[in-house]
């Protein structure tokens, strides 16, 4: 039976792939198209998107820019991308990551109807008996979701997240043609392997779907609140459990002073030093105490309360570290202060794959030398953000892999950095920064933390001993049926083997059109069959479509460069 959903997707794909290329090919990126091997779906492309006068300004500018461009007007999925990607300074040059960071995803709000109708749906009630008030202008309008005040009928007042109509449907289509460039970029261009651009879309996805499902980002809000339900400088909004869905969510109102209203802030009375230090206490909290926290304070989402207290907005991305990791970050940041080259390299190594001594040496001068750079620097003028900056063009220049929420940290604590030295020219991350890594420092010297390790380290050899008389079994098993396999890998070699394709097959049409001259040269010499001009009609046909296929294999050779 015909599946006409599937087929409406198919179609909705299509139509949404000619629209990307098209796209792509007015910002004047034709030659990564070429490279894609998608020319088949670019010739129509060229008629409808060659452009006005607006897309042939915008291909005289940078790379970068057009490339922004081109996100911003594909719409939420590519903004979004394009958000992340400007996380990741591990993959793309500075101009990128500049740009990236620029996109917006402000764009209308949706009716009012639409939203009654998504709460509705998502709820069970409509509007007017769940709210007792409930504002039809939203307050923002963002590509996924827009929020609208109302208040609840106890006169609480509350923020009301509502997600888009058929933002989950447009976005599962973009990610299925993302999925599907990233494959075509990691076969027809071996310079993109070394990104991994498969993996890179598989990490979106996850990121993403995970914005989708408000109830993510809901858990997420009450893990922050737990974890800081004794702290006096920092509040997480509340949650409206009841009133929370995959598509709707329900937090307090928070009716403060954006971080980056000095002038409201001083009136109010607030000290911005005094905030400054509230604000980085809080992020390293969540950081090196909790594990969790926000990734992106930036200072739209940043409010000051009555008392100097931080309260964070939009929950939405945020990043985990884990116990070894935090570790591992700690021990980095103290082999940096203490001027400890051995130990950065062996650290630096572990998230990566080198073996080859002259790498670990030259590995070794660089680590030496960006050390050097902060060596008997007072603690005062060291800025986190140049220092991790710094740091994460190390891990780029010898293809170290960083974990993504490494740089998802990177990224935050750059960010809070800023808005602290906005509040207090003599801010410094670094002060902050050392109580809680010294801490850290002495739970690893306490009792519990080596039971905790020998006990891992106990649990992983014991299931280690559990599952090896298995394996040997399952493995002799198959040894005496002969069925054991060895899946070899090799690397490198793709490019030699489309190379000897098309040599073969460029070969085999040669021998083809050798054949076809030879045998109507034959047929010339024998007076039989219809005849043109006393010629053979069947003669001149093989020479015709010889001459066509020799043309057609000139012209091939020609267009490849290799003559």
């Amino acid at each position: 039976m015909l599946n006409l959903r599937r087929l409406n997707r198919n179609i909705r794909s299509l139509r949404r792939y000619r629209q990307i290329l098209g796209t792509l090919l007015k910002y004047g990126f034709g030659q990564v198209l070429d490279q894609l091997q998608l020319r088949f779906l670019m010739q129509r492309s060229r008629q409808i998107f060659s452009g006005g006068p607006a897309a042939r300004a915008a291909r005289r500018q940078t790379p970068a820019v057009r490339l922004r461009l081109a996100m911003e007007e594909l719409g939420p999925t590519f903004i979004k991308f394009g958000q992340l990607l400007s996380t990741r300074p591990d993959l793309l040059p500075p101009e990128y990551i500049t740009e990236f960071s620029r996109l917006q995803d402000a764009i209308p709000p949706f009716p009012f109807e639409r939203v009654c109708q998504q709460i509705a749906g998502e709820l069970g009630y409509p509007v007017s008996e769940l709210f007792a008030s409930f504002e039809k202008a939203p307050l923002a309008a963002a590509s996924i979701a827009q929020v609208h005040k109302a208040s609840l009928p106890d006169g609480e007042k509350v923020a009301v997240k509502v997600r888009r109509p058929d933002i989950a449907r447009t976005i599962a289509t973009d990610l299925d043609i993302l999925m599907s460039l990233a494959n075509l970029a990691e076969h027809h261009i071996p310079a993109l392997k070394v990104y991994n651009p498969v993996a890179l879309v598989k990490e979106f996805r996850r990121s993403i779907q995970r914005e989708l499902n408000f109830n993510r980002e809901g858990h997420t809000i009450e893990r922050f609140a737990a974890n800081f339900a004794d702290d006096d400088t920092f509040h997480v909004p509340r949650l409206y459990r009841e009133l929370t869905g995959e598509t709707v969510l329900t937090m307090e109102f928070i009716e403060g002073i954006k971080v980056s209203d000095f002038a409201r802030l001083r009136s109010a009375g607030h000290d911005l030093a005094t905030i400054a230090h509230h604000g980085a206490d809080a992020l390293l909290k969540q950081v090196l105490v909790h594990g969790l926290f926000h990734g992106d304070p930036h200072p739209g989402n940043v409010f000051i309360l009555p008392g100097t207290v931080v309260c964070f907005l939009d929950y939405g991305m945020v990043g985990r570290l884990d116990r070894t990791m935090k570790y591992q970050l700690v021990d980095l940041l103290f082999g940096i202060l203490e001027r400890d080259v051995e130990k950065v390299t062996r650290l630096l190594l572990e998230s990566g794959d080198l073996e080859e001594d002259p790498v670990l040496t030259e590995l070794k001068k660089v680590v030496s030398d960006f050390i050097d750079d902060y060596y008997e620097v007072p603690l005062q003028e060291i800025h986190t953000g140049r220092l991790l900056n710094d740091l994460i063009n190390i891990f780029v220049q010898f293809h170290i892999n960083v974990p993504p929420d490494l740089l998802l940290l990177a990224r935050a604590l750059i960010t809070m950095e800023g808005i602290g030295r906005q509040l207090d020219p003599g801010f410094n991350m670094v002060a902050h920064l050392k109580p809680f890594m010294e801490q850290l420092a002495r739970k690893r010297l306490m009792p519990s933390y080596f039971v905790r390790e020998l006990k891992d380290v106990a649990e992983e050899y014991g299931l280690l001993l559990r599952r090896t008389p298995r394996e040997v079994r399952t493995l002799l098993l198959r040894m005496n049926r002969n069925r054991l396999k060895i899946n070899l890998e090799h690397r490198g070699l793709n490019q030699l083997i489309t190379d000897l394709d098309k040599s073969s097959n460029r070969l085999s049409f040669s021998m083809l059109i050798s054949a076809l001259i030879v045998g109507s040269s034959l047929i010339m010499q024998v007076d039989k069959g219809p005849l043109v001009m006393g010629f053979p009609v069947l003669g001149f046909l093989g020479y015709t479509i010889a001459a066509v296929l020799g043309l057609w294999l000139a012209v091939a050779i020609l267009r490849s460069g290799r003559l």
